[in-house]
């Protein structure tokens, strides 16, 4: 029996799959090879040619491939998977490298931060700008947010601006406040909210489009300091066995620096871009002559970078809730957020507006969406613009997609299958490392509801698993575990508030980062799988995912990294060896 998979004869020999009059440069043997196929098929060993597969199977089948020369990975009975792929993540570490760093679980209360900050203070000068990100309310003692008042204790000379883990909030000193010209007289800018206390004076918390009105006076990051950043992202995801992400919103300086990696041969990571479409038409128009000025998927630059689309924002935060709902947020899970519903981030009317534009000019969107009544938004729209003008193939997403209604899934469901469209791009790490959070703003019986992957299969929905790095971690074991597992990271409101009627298994889990996740990317052709045609991006792990225990996945260690074929990242003291 034979057939043709991306230019190769394929025949299958009782032992696994192999190409045809092929040799094999490098070959992995004597391991568990989860090739995540169509059959979730297990192999032994992988052969491998200028860094496609050429077989799959048993030692002899590889081995018999092998030229004379070829190097041999011995995996002594670990695991390899694909590479793993995040649909979702800001693809960046400047801010770990330059920033205050928030985001640590060791920061247990608010004096922390504080101390932090003050040892910040004392390393510049007086008038420097500070910042940080990473914090969350969730994981302090005090269950609050940081105020002006707390940050003002220790950096009265400075001006200070510190993120909110989800980059939808954060908190400004009182020296910031006054360089934005921010008081007690300011009014909400459209789609954003500036916090106030009982007698109407700014905190210095601002939410969705108030942050601009201080960020926008902070010094950018050099040059330099963003390759930096950029280097340092794609060394540790390599670490992880990552080889692959969906960069959401870019502008064309980022854009340009991954050129300029990718010239110097330094992109080890597949990235697959969206501009930034903002919130108007003239915005959108804008980032519409970029986007058609660079081949669109699934062309791309040596398969290793893509001009994917448009990013466009329906709404706000589930942390900071401002993500746009059916029914008023909870505060402190049995408490309410009295009249709030969240709101939409790009006017409604607009919002159509853009798609349709961006659709009938064959454009990949993704639009975030976390609230019910976004998505619902969101997936009417992306219908309509497919009943006007049917196009099959163009996968719009719905970023995050927390709490979709019946209709939501139902009509995603109908899209996947009519146009190859409406796919969730989805964190489970929400579920662990915002969970805290999001338990106490969604309340007990709507808490069930967020990221309910076991309804998805049920339905006929796919989805490509992600981590909104640096809102969570991005390390996809993370991802994988709490797609099992749906724990808190601290069980404010009990380990598992969301429950584990919506748990799926390692073996979904595992599809949602490789074979689906490609998908996003439209790379399924090149990636996500370990079969014969495909290019060996490969990750070894000191565990065994469909055999470990699933409360383990999250611990798991990568041993090492290929991406097509070569090594990217190598564990120190790894049992696996290399001749």
């Amino acid at each position: 029996m034979s057939k043709l998979i991306s230019g190769f004869v394929v025949l299958s020999c009782g032992a696994g799959w192999v190409a045809q009059a092929q040799t094999a440069d490098l070959i992995l043997v004597n391991g568990k090879i989860i090739t995540v196929d169509a059959s979730d098929s297990i192999a032994q060993a992988v052969a491998i040619s200028s860094g496609k597969i050429i077989a799959v199977g048993s030692n002899d089948t590889a081995r018999g491939l092998a030229a004379k020369d070829a190097r041999v990975i011995d995996l002594h009975g670990h695991t390899a998977t694909p590479g793993l792929i995040d649909t979702h993540a800001h693809f960046q570490e400047v801010a770990v490298l330059y920033d205050l760093e928030l985001s640590d679980p060791s920061i247990k209360q608010i004096s922390d931060v504080v101390e932090l900050l003050k040892k910040k203070v004392s390393e510049v000068k007086p008038g420097e700008w500070i910042q940080g990100s990473g914090w969350d309310e969730g994981k302090f003692a005090e269950l609050r947010y940081l105020y002006a008042s707390d940050l003002d204790k220790v950096a009265p000379k400075n001006p200070v601006w510190l993120e909110h883990t989800t980059g939808h909030y954060g908190v400004a000193n009182s020296a910031a406040i006054k360089l934005a010209g921010i008081t007690k007289d300011t009014k909400n800018p459209t789609a954003g909210t500036i916090d106030r206390d009982a007698s109407g004076q700014p905190t210095g918390v601002l939410k969705e489009s108030a942050q601009a009105l201080v960020t926008h006076l902070i010094p950018p990051y050099t040059h330099e300091q963003e390759k930096n950043g950029l280097l340092r992202i794609i060394s540790d995801f390599n670490k992880e066995g990552m080889t692959g992400a969906k960069n959401p919103g870019m502008g064309q300086s980022e854009w340009d620096l991954y050129q300029e990696l990718l010239g110097e041969g330094k992109m080890n990571v597949r990235l697959f871009a969206l501009w930034t479409g903002g919130t108007t038409m003239d915005s959108a128009r804008e980032a519409l002559k970029h986007i058609e000025a660079l081949p669109k998927p699934p062309k791309s630059y040596d398969g290793l970078l893509l001009s994917g689309g448009v990013k466009i924002f329906m709404d706000g935060s589930g942390g900071a809730r401002t993500a746009w709902m059916h029914q008023q947020w909870n505060k402190n899970s049995t408490g309410v957020d009295t009249g709030n519903f969240g709101y939409p981030n790009t006017n409604p009317d607009v919002y159509r507006q853009m798609v349709q534009m961006f659709h009938n000019a064959g454009v990949h969107v993704s639009t975030h969406a976390i609230g019910d009544r976004a998505i619902d938004w969101v997936v009417d729209t992306y219908a309509q613009a497919l009943k006007d003008k049917p196009t099959r193939g163009l996968r719009h997403g719905v970023i995050h997609c927390n709490l979709p209604t019946s209709h939501a899934i139902e009509t995603m469901a109908q899209l996947q299958r009519d146009y190859d469209a409406g796919y969730p791009e989805l964190q489970p790490e929400f579920m662990w490392w915002i969970g805290d959070n999001y338990a106490g703003n969604l309340g007990p019986d709507r808490a069930q509801r967020l990221i309910p992957l076991k309804t998805y299969i049920t339905k006929g929905v796919i989805w490509g698993g992600g981590s909104d790095y640096p809102v969570t971690p991005f390390p996809a074991r993370y991802g994988l575990w709490a797609a099992i597992e749906r724990k808190t990271l601290k069980g404010v409101y009990g380990s598992q508030p969301f429950g584990t009627a919506e748990s799926i298994d390692i073996h979904t889990a595992l599809r949602s980062y490789t074979a689906w996740a490609a998908r996003q990317l439209f790379l399924e052709d090149r990636v996500g799988t370990l079969e014969v045609g495909k290019e060996a991006d490969i990750a070894v792990w000191d565990h065994d995912f469909y055999t470990m225990p699933a409360d383990e996945i999250r611990n798991v260690k990568c041993e090492l990294t290929l991406l097509r074929g070569h090594i990217v990242y190598q564990a120190p003291s790894t049992p696996v060896t290399v001749r």
